[in-house]
């Protein structure tokens, strides 16, 4: 790995230390963190690697509110399938 690749890493990291796993969140949780985010990025005045740390969060939180209501959707259709 190069230096530059490392220190990303580590923003990475430092912007979800202390927070769940994004997998062990709920709909709600992955829903309320991302809107918390969207709010950082908007408001600006975090630095290059701040912002991509969570964007890259972001990005992982939505992947997370999709597939809960992927499996909603598939849940409904199954309910609506067996009635």
């Amino acid at each position: 790995m190069t230096e530059h690749s490392t220190g990303a890493d580590n923003s990475s990291a430092a912007a979800s230390a202390g927070q769940p796993d994004i997998e062990s969140l709920s709909y709600e949780e992955a829903r309320e963190q991302l809107v918390g985010v969207v709010s950082k990025l908007e408001a600006g005045g975090t630095s290059l690697e701040d912002s991509l740390a969570l964007w890259e969060r972001g990005e992982a939180l939505a992947k997370r509110c999709e597939e809960w209501l992927e499996g909603a959707r598939k849940r409904l259709a199954a309910a609506r399938k067996d009635s």
